[in-house]
C-alpha cells in the first residue's frame, strides 16, 4: 500500500467499521447535563459531540435552549434524534434524574477545588455537567456535583466556548477509557 492509498479519506463503510471497533472497546456509560446554555448553535454543537462520543442521555436544566430549536437542529445536523434528551427542568431535578440513572456528576468549571481534567475522576458511569455561556455552572449545580474539573489552558484567553469545552471533556473521558 502506498502512502497515498493509506492517506486517502475513508469511505462511509470504512468509517462505520472503524467506529464499530471503538464501540466494542467502550464499557462505561456517559451522560451529559447541560445547564442554561441559551444559544441554540451551542446546544446543536453539544448534541453533535454527544452523538459522536456515545452519550447515553442528555439532561437539560435551567433555561437551556431545546435541541429542537431550528438553530440547534441546523448545527446539530439531526443529532437531537440520536441522543435521548429531556426538556429543561430545575437543576436539582436534572441532577436527581442523572443520579437515578446511575451516574456520578462531574462538573466542568473553574473553582478553587477543581482538578485538571486529565486528573479528574472520569472512570465508570459519569455524567459531565456544563453551564451557560456567560456564568458557567450555577452554585446549585456545583454544590450537587461529585467532583469539579477544569480544562488547563496556557493561552491568553481565560475560557473556552461551552460547546468546545464540552467536546474536549467528552473526548478526554472516552480517551481515558480507551487507553486502559
Amino acid at each position: 500500500m502506498t502512502t497515498a492509498d493509506a492517506r486517502r479519506q475513508l469511505r462511509a463503510t470504512d468509517v462505520k467499521r472503524l467506529n464499530r471497533g471503538w464501540r466494542r472497546r467502550t464499557e462505561s456509560r456517559l451522560g451529559l447535563l447541560v445547564e442554561s446554555v441559551t444559544q441554540p448553535f451551542n446546544v446543536g454543537s453539544i448534541m453533535r459531540s454527544a452523538a459522536a462520543f456515545g452519550v447515553e442521555h442528555l439532561w437539560l436544566a435551567g433555561n437551556a435552549a431545546p435541541p429542537t430549536h431550528p438553530g440547534a437542529r441546523k448545527t446539530g445536523l439531526g443529532t437531537e434524534r440520536l441522543v435521548p434528551w429531556d426538556p429543561a427542568v430545575p437543576v436539582p431535578d436534572a441532577v436527581r434524574a442523572a443520579r437515578e440513572a446511575g451516574f456520578r456528576i462531574v462538573a466542568i468549571e473553574l473553582t478553587a477545588d477543581a482538578l485538571p481534567l486529565h486528573e479528574a475522576p472520569l472512570e465508570g458511569d459519569v455524567c459531565l455537567a456544563v453551564g451557560g455561556e456567560d456564568h458557567g455552572c450555577s452554585p446549585a449545580l456545583l454544590g450537587a456535583a461529585d467532583a469539579v474539573a477544569y480544562i488547563p489552558q496556557i493561552g491568553r484567553v481565560g475560557s473556552l466556548n461551552v460547546a468546545v469545552a464540552t467536546a474536549i471533556a467528552l473526548a478526554e473521558t472516552r480517551r481515558r477509557e480507551w487507553a486502559r
